[in-house]
């Protein structure tokens, strides 16, 4: 018989606040959600996806015209352009904020005006399943709360996490190298707040429960708005206790555990999916006994891909892929290859060694890329983050430097992402190949404005028409590639998935259809030099008929050796 939701929801909340009333919190949580005591549990696997789904990633106003609200134009660029493609966007923060391109937010429940309302933003969700980011570990040190912080009034006198210099701090984990803790005047003196990324970012406190509080009634008004999919931004640092690392602490498990459960129950087709850009071990831990994420990040596949395809040997890529446990039924990964934010290179902890590291560094430098920091408990700086748009990361390799191949490089990449277990992210940028942008980074002094451009709807529009830039050719060449995927069973988001063994030029696995009547074998070039694959090495099953579902060729000798040109990719089916 199912736990009554009260009873549940009581024995996780326990779990965070031992000492306080729990019975009496989760009835003060379900009012909240406007749940009843009772509500029934959502059926089994609710949250499903399948071959289908796409997600673009993008900002609010980076697609603009003139004399319109950029999520008005956005919408125009979505049904004009990418309908037959996607199904699924990420709006980045869209709120009031203060820094941090919409991550220092100043009020949770607003549409930034600059950028339209929520019927536009409900609008996009009448089309496309919406993601939406949940700020939940910081907020603007220019928001109400935090001014009533400083004014020990309420709603925000107890909101904000403080700490004491003395305080043992030694082991705490930064994604920074900007000071934890920062000095703030209030009304009873002088305070110490805790700032993991930035003085104008303040953690929050959620050992007070007021602040679980507002932020499940923030959730239940993105969900009446249309939000479907939430991205729980910089969760791993939600729970702090000096004298630990202060992140990935059990609370923060048991917060997102009751986050779900609460999500689930208003809204059984929502999903959870969590931000954290750690070592691989780490990142897994959120999908806990599929009870908290529905969806990670893969975190590590961006920088051991682009490392792949710069040093034509898919050693590490591969080592990485055989040891990706299959993600649980009701649970998947969410797969990119750049998004708003730079390359994290935290994520190749343990796959990486660090003269492996400094070279890749180095290659994106002389690509034009930069590279910010952070600060180690020992009081060591090292690199966290490599920011360079992906049409520049791609542009050569490691010893070469730029050549010829960077188109096929890019679509080669692409290619392993599209078909790679999980659900495909396409960060607007890289779905249009743009370059670089230095004069965004002197303007902003941020590193990684570099890949946060901004472009006129018609100049667009007219880039991506020519085929004889490489915009148009990416941006073509990616839809009909996603074209080809979401017509695949053996592309399922939880089809099954196994590496081959071809060498270290060749990347290769194998995918299987749910129901068992597809085969697919993905087989990517990822050097420069001329390979070949004999076919009899992989098995195909000689009674099924075989195609390249790439270039349309039927194989028909199942004992020949196939060649591959530089960067050329196969998808082998035994279902045109």
């Amino acid at each position: 018989m199912t736990q009554p939701l009260t009873s549940r929801l009581e024995g996780m909340l326990q779990a965070v606040y031992p000492t306080l009333d729990c019975a009496a919190l989760a009835k003060d949580l379900l009012g909240a959600m406007v749940l009843a005591p009772d509500a029934p549990s959502p059926p089994a696997h609710q949250n499903q996806w399948d071959e289908r789904d796409i997600l673009l990633i993008t900002y609010a106003d980076t697609v603009q015209r003139d004399g319109e609200k950029p999520l008005v134009t956005l919408k125009h660029f979505l049904d004009d352009c990418l309908r037959d493609s996607i199904n699924a966007v990420h709006i980045l923060p869209f709120f009031p904020y203060s820094s941090d391109d919409g991550f220092a937010v100043m009020d949770y429940l607003v549409v930034n005006e600059a950028h339209g309302s929520w019927r536009d933003v409900e609008a996009i969700a009448d089309d496309y399943r919406l993601m939406a980011d949940l700020v939940i570990n910081h907020m603007s040190a220019r928001s109400r709360w935090f001014e009533n912080f400083r004014k020990r009034v309420d709603p925000g006198r107890d909101y904000f996490f403080e700490g004491r210099p003395g305080d043992d701090l030694s082991q705490v984990v930064r994604p920074r190298t900007s000071p934890l803790l920062n000095a703030v005047q209030t009304e009873d003196g002088e305070r110490h707040v805790w700032c993991t990324f930035s003085e104008d970012q303040v953690d929050l406190n959620f050992a007070n429960p007021q602040v679980l509080m507002e932020f499940v009634a923030i959730i239940r008004q993105y969900l009446e708005h249309g939000v479907r999919i939430f991205r729980l931004d910089a969760v791993a640092f939600l729970w702090k206790e000096p004298g630990t690392p202060c992140i990935h602490l059990q609370q923060t498990h048991e917060l997102i555990k009751i986050l779900r459960l609460l999500i689930e129950h208003h809204t059984p087709d929502a999903v959870v999916i969590t931000e954290t850009n750690v070592p691989n071990r780490e990142n897994l831990t959120y999908f806990g006994n599929a009870n908290e994420a529905h969806a990670i990040y893969n975190f590590s596949l961006p920088p051991l891909l682009i490392n792949t395809l710069i040093i034509g040997n898919c050693r590490h890529l591969k080592t990485w892929l055989m040891s990706m446990p299959p993600a649980q039924m009701g649970t998947t990964y969410l797969n990119f290859i750049a998004s708003h934010d730079g390359i994290g290179l935290r994520p190749t902890d343990g796959l990486l060694d660090d003269e492996e590291r400094q070279r890749l560094v180095n290659t994106m430098e002389s690509f034009g890329g930069k590279v910010s920091y952070r600060r180690t408990p020992d009081g060591r700086d090292q690199p966290y983050e490599m920011n360079i748009a992906l049409w520049n990361a791609l542009s050569g390799t490691a010893e070469g430097g730029a050549d010829h191949w960077q188109l096929q490089r890019y679509l080669c990449a692409h290619t392993i992402m599209l078909a790679l277990e999980g659900i495909p992210a396409f960060y607007i940028h890289s779905l249009l190949a743009t370059e670089n942008d230095h004069s965004r980074v002197e303007h902003t002094g941020r590193f990684r404005s570099i890949n946060r451009s901004q472009c006129q709807l018609d100049e667009l529009e007219q880039a991506l028409s020519d085929e004889h830039n490489h915009h148009g050719q990416v941006f073509h060449e990616l839809k009909r590639l996603i074209a080809i995927r979401r017509k695949q069973p053996a592309f399922h988001p939880n089809a099954t998935q196994f590496t081959l063994h071809l060498g270290l030029q060749l990347f290769g696995f194998w995918r299987q259809s749910m129901r068992r009547d597809q085969s697919l074998f993905c087989i990517h070039n990822i050097s420069s030099e001329t390979q070949t694959v004999a076919l009899g090495d992989i098995n195909l099953i000689g009674t099924d008929e075989w195609v390249d579902l790439l270039s349309g060729q039927a194989i028909t000798d199942l004992t020949a050796t196939l060649t591959l040109k530089p960067y050329q990719r196969l998808w082998l089916s035994n279902r045109a």
